[in-house]
């Protein structure tokens, strides 16, 4: 899960580094946290992250049809690096 760490991290935020799935404080003193709880957090960072994505790719697409109804081309649009 691509998450997981910032999702650990997030919901302890004494934890500084984790290894081998063990988290650990700045002392390196092991710290327990719910793996369920991380890993929902980690499915909503995940969410967040596409919704940003997606968001990135409407405003481009919305960008270009309205420079085409200025009349550019895609090709010209294109060229602006609208896509």
């Amino acid at each position: 899960m691509m998450y997981l760490h910032d999702a650990i991290r997030a919901l302890n935020p004494s934890v500084v580094t984790i290894r081998n799935g063990i988290a650990y404080d700045q002392n390196e003193n092991e710290v327990s946290y719910d793996i369920t709880a991380a890993q929902n957090k980690a499915d909503q960072l995940q969410a967040e992250e596409d919704e940003k994505v997606q968001a990135k790719i409407d405003a481009k697409q919305a960008a270009l049809n309205k420079l085409m109804a200025l009349g550019l081309t895609e090709e010209e649009a294109l060229a602006l690096g609208v896509k």
